[in-house]
């Protein structure tokens, strides 16, 4: 599935959006952004980064005029919203627990205003207490997206599933600088962003490893997913499905032809189906995850 903020209706023109497992929307706010200054996107090496800020028209354009588009298909449609505090994200939760929406992913790596800014999926105790708000306002499963800018990723995880989220995304970008050293100015107008692309992922799969080891809700992939190899090591450390971003930006294909890379992949192997693979990583002979966890700098 598209990972929120890489996808758009546009894409009809170029793929066939019933291919797909999910259509996961860029994220929405309840009022109208214009989001951050520019230049909001810059190219590093291997990776992008952006800070684009979350521009949104607001829920009752996107209720109006986006869900009644996905109708036509039939695949999940899954809203990404987002908020600054914890009663604002479960006042737009319930305002778009709409017919035709059949999950939310909850982006909880935003900064909280109740915390100084910090992101709620930074800390345990902020990660259970917007979940519980959002769980209370609405009875759609709901996706927890978590943040790679943590260094308590189990305990979030944790956290999460225990206030309510029926599934983990795994993960948001990292944040990140760039600067220009002919001007020396930073490359991005809002001075740090969010690190994709395939320097992500390594972090990534690490937290995807780590929180299903943890969790019993299902973790999905998300983070530098270039091609069907990105997507079986993810499903290999434990997620059950993936989510593609950047990829999509340089080839507005990778989707389809990673899901026909797969089938390959299956057909060459004799394999029935990709949940075999899930979380069929060989880690007996390394160290114990959870001494590794306690122990890691």
């Amino acid at each position: 599935m598209p990972a929120s903020g890489t996808f758009s209706e546009d894409l009809a023109d170029v793929i066939d959006l019933n291919a797909l497992g999910a259509h996961v929307t860029k994220t929405i706010t309840y009022e109208k952004r214009s989001g951050n200054p520019t230049p909001r996107v810059c190219e590093v090496r291997g990776s992008m980064l952006n800070s684009i800020g979350i521009p949104s028209k607001g829920v009752e354009h996107f209720i109006q005029n986006v869900i009644p588009f996905y109708k036509d298909y039939d695949v999940p449609l899954v809203v990404s919203i987002s908020a600054y505090s914890a009663d604002d994200f479960a006042r737009l939760c319930e305002a778009i627990s709409v017919p035709g929406v059949d999950a939310i992913e909850v982006n909880i790596s935003c900064p909280n205003i109740e915390e100084d800014g910090k992101a709620f999926a930074i800390r345990p105790s902020s990660t259970q207490h917007v979940m519980a708000k959002l769980r209370g306002a609405s009875d759609l499963p709901l996706w927890a997206k978590l943040s790679p800018n943590t260094g308590e990723t189990t305990e979030v995880a944790l956290a999460a599933q225990e206030a309510g989220a029926d599934a983990l995304v795994v993960a948001n970008t990292l944040l990140s600088m760039a600067i220009d050293t002919r001007s020396r100015k930073t490359k991005l107008g809002n001075l740090m962003g969010g690190l994709s692309g395939p320097a992500l992922k390594p972090v990534t799969l690490r937290m995807v490893y780590q929180c299903t080891k943890v969790v019993d809700i299902p973790v999905i992939g998300c983070g530098g997913i270039s091609d069907a190899e990105d997507v079986l090591e993810y499903l290999i450390a434990g997620a059950s499905a993936a989510q593609v971003g950047t990829a999509t930006f340089i080839q507005p294909t990778a989707m389809p032809t990673i899901l026909q890379d797969l089938v390959n992949y299956m057909e060459g192997r004799n394999i029935a189906a990709l949940t075999e693979l899930i979380g069929s990583v060989r880690d007996s002979d390394a160290v114990d995850a959870a001494v590794f966890m306690e122990t890691a700098p």
